[in-house]
């Protein structure tokens, strides 16, 4: 299977590769667009600021190649906010693969804190992206965005508010 992590000079591509790794796939890590067109499979991974990772895939016309992608594609994190139509962190666009916006937590006199650090329940599971993961099962997280819900919705937490924790459509995957 060709794996293919997008490079876009942030993000956690090395540990997305170590996980992959542990599970005896061997990705390729790349901004190359021939071999993201090629692979059977992408990952458009996290960690980042949306607004300079979104002027890297327009520089590379990489923007038009990712929402033309055919095979499956899971963005993590930042990917998941990039594949929204647009991002309160630097207020800009983005892929519009869903059309739905990314906000930043807001709290009152610091009721909550954030960035949110910690476990949280996934609820409404509705993939089978979660076809291996229980009703209530906690995930780990270190996030300041979210995506709002709505109709793409695949699994949703609660902190604050209600979010979209992974959203779907078409072969598009995305997970915070």
């Amino acid at each position: 299977m060709n794996v293919v992590i997008i490079k876009y000079n942030a993000g956690n591509t090395k540990s997305v590769e170590n996980a992959l790794l542990r599970v005896g796939i061997q990705p390729i890590i790349t901004d190359d667009i021939a071999q993201i067109q090629q692979a059977d499979k992408v990952i458009f991974p996290g960690v980042g600021h949306a607004q300079p990772t979104m002027q890297y895939l327009n520089e590379r016309n990489l923007n038009k190649v990712i929402t033309n992608l055919k095979q499956p594609v899971l963005g993590i994190c930042l990917g998941q906010q990039l594949m929204c139509a647009n991002s309160e962190e630097g207020n800009v666009d983005c892929l519009n693969i869903f059309p739905v916006q990314v906000k930043k937590f807001k709290t009152e006199k610091n009721a909550f804190k954030i960035p949110q650090i910690g476990w949280n329940n996934l609820v409404d599971l509705k993939s089978n992206l979660f076809k291996n993961i229980d009703e209530q099962s906690f995930v780990y997280f270190v996030h300041s965005y979210y995506c709002e819900m709505s109709d793409y919705a695949i699994a949703t937490c609660d902190y604050i508010l209600p979010f979209a924790e992974a959203i779907k459509k078409d072969n598009f995957y995305a997970v915070q």
